[in-house]
């Protein structure tokens, strides 16, 4: 069988899906998650996709202790039921994927992680990372990056880098369970902070699979991204 285990169909749930909204909204100034984008909030708007993903069996949503409440009381309202917990998040983002992917099926081969705040995932990317990931082990959407890209130090440009070959890495990435379980945990213990979980998977050695990404699916993180919200929730109705 190799490394990666293979889709049965007595396997118990195809993918399992942790969505991460654990984060404080520093740049936001108030509750990304629960702000509402062409009339729902977001964070329901971002549960609804994986809610309709024929692949995800359960959805574990990871966020801060004082949203569980109102996060759990959505859910029940919204009819998201493939949503089996939420849970309180850790002290960074790799320890709240982590804590998300404990509560997960064991059964479960595989498991997505996505951030909350990205409401416009499609279901066709959801699929297809999930697909690929069942192939290859890691894979994740992304899109071509469009800007010039620079590093610079002090303020003074040290090099441009190639754009063709730089690429803006989306949300869900999707793993094979036992080796992001492990992955996570590695960083963890090595103290290093991390970005992404492709990343943590990419320090084991191990290679991750891009598909083509969404251009839609972009993360609210200001408030002008919560403007282009609203643009797009007339383009991407709510499920």
């Amino acid at each position: 069988m190799g490394l990666f285990r293979r889709r049965k169909k007595d396997a118990g749930p195809v993918c399992s899906a942790v969505v991460v909204a654990a984060g404080g909204s520093t740049r936001m100034g108030f509750d990304k998650v629960l702000a509402e984008v062409g009339g729902r909030p977001v964070i329901v708007r971002s549960l609804q996709s994986f809610q309709q993903a024929p692949s995800v069996t359960e959805v574990v949503v990871v966020t801060r202790e004082d949203l569980v409440p109102a996060i759990a009381r959505l859910c029940q309202d919204f009819g998201l039921t493939k949503v089996t917990k939420v849970i309180r998040g850790g002290e960074s983002r790799t320890h709240s994927a982590r804590l998300g992917t404990l509560e997960c099926s064991r059964n479960a081969p595989l498991i997505a992680i996505h951030d909350g705040a990205r409401p416009f995932v499609s279901i066709q990317v959801i699929e297809d990372a999930i697909a690929q990931a069942a192939v290859n082990g890691a894979a994740a959407p992304a899109v071509p990056v469009k800007d010039t890209v620079k590093t610079a130090r002090d303020g003074l440009v040290e090099r441009t880098l190639d754009r063709s070959e730089l690429y803006a890495v989306q949300t869900p990435q999707v793993f094979d369970g036992d080796l992001i379980r492990a992955a996570l945990q590695k960083a963890l213990d090595d103290g290093v902070p991390l970005t992404d979980d492709c990343a943590a998977v990419e320090r084991l050695g191990m290679k991750v699979v891009l598909i083509p990404g969404d251009e839609r699916n972009i993360k609210l993180t200001t408030p002008t991204d919560l403007l282009i919200g609203e643009v797009l929730s007339e383009e991407v109705p709510a499920l």
